[in-house]
């Protein structure tokens, strides 16, 4: 075991033999820690939170009372075997969070960027790979094998299902069911989550250029609307969209192999 001399743990806190706590961190009253768990500098668990199975967690990360991060998956195919949780920096990660481990089936790793938010009830899925400056909001689920791309923005209550990706800066509205893959960019919402246009609001918070935002949106159109199959349309666009990165991210995506079909508009 390895505690370092400048951690602050609470009297009432229990560590397992094994586990490592680096310099500057804090754990409070009634937190109980494995004996394969690793936290990182300045991790600050407030109370109650609970960390099991082979788990490392980023520097300054905070974890807020009542999580459960590392317990073994809710995979009825798992077995006992060793896989690993890792957890970025800077994230918050608020009450009654829960985050599994990976399985042997779907690569061993469920692993979670920096600097992500994760309100209150979320749920994140065995082998999961989420990316930087995620928000999930309250109570939001992620089933197993979800790819959750950089920036992405997944409302309270939405659920996506297992194996579906989320392109970079794509919005997930509340209480939306996510069945399908979605585009870079783009916004969904619904009982069956439809894709309902372009994520404008989180382009311009990242101050992409004005040009570039155009010609996604003629893109778009171009893809989604009118005669033709996605992927053909995908593949006639391509160098057509001069240096423009955002329009060849998405035909990136939509190009790429993937166990789901791409989100795509109601046709209401």
């Amino acid at each position: 075991m390895s505690i370092s001399d400048t951690a602050i743990i609470h009297s009432t806190a229990v560590i397992e033999y094994g586990a490592t706590i680096g310099d500057d961190c804090r754990v409070g009253p009634f937190c109980i820690i494995g004996k394969d768990v690793t936290l990182g500098k300045g991790v600050e668990l407030k109370s109650h939170v609970i960390i099991e199975g082979w788990t490392d967690i980023g520097d300054g990360t905070v974890i807020f009372p009542f999580a459960s991060i590392g317990h073994i998956p809710q995979d009825l195919k798992f077995g006992g075997e060793r896989t690993k949780l890792e957890i970025g920096a800077r994230n918050r990660i608020r009450e009654y969070v829960t985050m599994n481990p990976g399985t042997d089936g779907g690569g061993g790793l469920t692993k979670i960027g920096n600097d992500g938010l994760y309100m209150i009830g979320v749920h994140v899925g065995h082998d999961c790979i989420i990316g930087n400056h995620v928000i999930m909001a309250n109570n939001a689920s992620l089933g197993g094998h979800c790819i959750i791309s950089d920036n992405v923005i997944i409302g309270a209550l939405a659920g996506v299902h297992q194996f579906c990706r989320v392109g970079r800066g794509a919005m997930i509205g509340g209480l939306a069911a996510v069945v399908s893959d979605v585009i870079p960019y783009g916004t969904v919402v619904g009982k069956r989550a439809t894709l309902e246009g372009l994520n404008l609001v989180g382009l311009k918070r990242r101050n992409a250029a004005k040009e570039d935002i155009s010609g996604l949106r003629a893109a778009y159109k171009e893809l989604f609307y009118g005669d033709g199959a996605l992927r053909e349309k995908a593949s006639s666009l391509r160098g057509q969209s001069g240096d423009n990165a955002l329009v060849e991210e998405v035909l990136d995506f939509i190009l790429s192999e993937s166990g789901r079909s791409i989100s795509t508009p109601s046709e209401d």
